[in-house]
């Protein structure tokens, strides 16, 4: 009797049907006119977020905000974002990364905007975006650039998201898995892009793939590591590879002082 394989869950298709879902729920509460009302008395500064990366102290570390992950189930029990946030800054962040998606890593927009209110470093919302409205949203409560994930849209989307990113001025950070992804994302007209070394699909870490694609980014780009980052010599090497900045999250906000992680992440005690 032969036994049929069955084929692993795309959990990235997953976490994206469940952020259209939610979208819509928060559409039929805030119609999109009423928040582009919140969003145009805002001023996003995505320009600012791209000198942070490129231009600040180095190394440059986008610090990241996250109560939850699928790959490791809660990180922070007592997960505080506004103080998380003001200890990233003191150890020297480059920018606050803040994850707002609500089901699988339980975050909130509300997080964002009381971030906001305490810390003036630049603010990347972190969510799985394939609307216009949450790039709208983005604006209203306070990010000054997006995340938008290549394997989660169609090249027409990538670049329509991009173009909504630039009408409220903010940044965009397009991640990307593959060769084939960086093509995408290059003929979109990134000009931030993003190596995660994880597979949103299956989870699984290859720290070999920030290398193996750091000399195909276009020389124009600013180009950021995520993922499978642990300490000082990973940040030293990828700088090294071309690197300008590097996004950073569990490893710093499971630790008891996320500041101090942070500073000696940089090297920096």
């Amino acid at each position: 009797m032969t036994q049929t394989a069955t084929a692993a869950p795309d959990l990235l298709a997953t976490i994206v049907a469940a952020a259209r879902r939610m979208t819509e729920v928060r559409r039929a509460a805030t119609p999109e006119a009423t928040l582009a009302a919140y969003a145009s008395r805002r001023r996003p500064n995505g320009a600012r977020f791209v000198r942070a990366l490129r231009d600040s102290h180095a190394p440059r570390v986008i610090a990241e905000c996250k109560r939850r992950s699928p790959s490791r189930g809660i990180l922070r029990a007592d997960y505080r974002p506004e103080e998380h946030a003001v200890a990233y800054v003191g150890g020297g962040a480059a920018a606050i990364s803040v994850l707002t998606e609500p089901t699988f890593f339980d975050g909130s927009l509300d997080h964002l905007a009381a971030i906001r209110q305490v810390v003036s470093a630049p603010l990347l919302r972190k969510d799985f975006i394939v609307e216009r409205y949450q790039v709208t949203e983005a604006a209203a409560y306070g990010a000054d650039a997006i995340l938008l994930i290549a394997g989660a849209l169609s090249p027409a989307a990538l670049r329509e998201r991009l173009a909504d990113a630039a009408e409220w001025g903010l940044a965009a950070l397009v991640e990307i898995h593959d060769r084939a992804e960086l093509e995408m994302a290059s003929e979109a007209g990134a000009e931030v892009i993003g190596v995660n070394s994880r597979n949103l699909r299956t989870l699984a870490v290859q720290p070999e793939l920030h290398e193996a694609l750091a000399f195909r980014l276009p020389a124009h780009v600013t180009a950021v590591a995520e993922s499978g980052l642990r300490d000082a010599a990973d940040i030293t090497r990828l700088t090294r590879a071309g690197y300008h900045a590097f996004l950073v999250g569990e490893r710093l906000i499971a630790e008891p002082d996320p500041g101090a992680a942070l500073r000696a992440l940089r090297g920096k005690p």
